[in-house]
Parts: structure tokens; C-alpha cells; sequence
């Protein structure tokens, strides 16, 4: 089974790819992230995402599909920012008829930590244990990404 994560961003988006075996267990990850240039109309920034992620989609197949869901406290342009890359992450992901799961950040960082409020090292400690890295991925948002792939396998709801 491939689970692909994905944490939504306009400037960057992270990727996070991992296949299981029949025991449900990592057996490999591959992980990057999807940048689209500043000072660049909203709609080619879009358009980059969204050719970007449909091009990985076409080359891995994954049967799953987790995406962060959105939580803001404070920038409300960031937020709808975020919101308009969601957008186009999910329609991309329902184009190519990937199941999609959609944790919040709590329920994330309690699956993979066991503590709702595990803050990034301790999320990147248990990334590298699971995954049998010897230091975490970069960028964060890669790191992230798997997390949420990782969340995916966690689920063992999907076959």
C-alpha cells in the first residue's frame, strides 16, 4: 500500500511518500517538498501546485491520501493562503480517486507521539524511529508530510 502525506502550503508544500508491507510496516519513504515562487500571482502559484502534485500522483499511485487540516490562531492571510493550496491539493487527490483522511494537528501529534501537544522534535524523533532514519528528513514540512503518511499507516483502516 503507498500512503502519500501531504502538509499544504502556497510558498512550500510538503511531500511525504510511504509504502507498506502486508504486515503494514514502512518498507520505504521518499519525501521533498513543492515550492512556488513569491511575488507570483496566486493563480500561477496554484497552477505550479497543482501540475507539480499531479505529476507525483501519476508517477506513484498511492491508494491513500493524508492531508493536514487547517489551524490558525493568528495570520489570516497565511490561513487563506494555506486554504486555496488545500484546495487545489484535494481536488488533485480527488481527481486521481485517492482516498483522502484529514487529521487535525492534536490528532496527528497524538497518533504519532501519543501527546496531542508533542511539539516538532519529538514529532521528528518518532518520524526517524519509525522510519529507522539516522537524522530527520529536511525541510520540516517533508517531515511533516511523513508524519501525516505515517498517520495513514497508524489508521490500518484502508487495504
Amino acid at each position: 500500500m503507498k500512503i502519500i502525506g501531504i502538509d499544504p502550503g502556497l510558498a512550500t508544500t510538503g511531500i511525504g511518500l510511504l509504502e507498506t508491507d502486508d504486515s503494514r510496516k514502512p518498507v520505504s519513504s521518499d519525501w521533498f517538498t513543492i515550492e512556488t515562487p513569491a511575488r507570483t500571482p496566486l493563480s500561477d502559484r496554484l497552477a505550479e501546485l497543482e501540475a507539480d502534485l499531479t505529476e507525483y500522483l501519476n508517477l506513484t499511485n498511492p491508494d491513500l491520501a493524508v492531508v493536514e487540516r487547517l489551524f490558525f490562531a493568528t495570520n489570516e492571510k497565511t490561513a487563506l493562503d494555506v486554504a486555496h493550496a488545500r484546495g487545489v491539493i484535494l481536488l488533485s487527490l480527488k481527481s486521481h480517486q485517492v482516498q483522502i483522511l484529514e487529521p487535525t494537528p492534536l490528532e496527528l501529534k497524538s497518533c504519532i507521539t501519543g501527546d496531542g501537544k508533542a511539539d516538532k522534535i519529538q514529532v521528528q524523533n518518532m518520524i526517524m524511529r519509525e522510519l529507522k532514519l539516522n537524522e530527520p528528513p529536511k525541510p520540516d514540512d517533508a517531515t511533516d508530510a511523513l508524519a501525516l503518511a505515517l498517520f495513514g499507516v497508524y489508521q490500518n483502516t484502508f487495504v
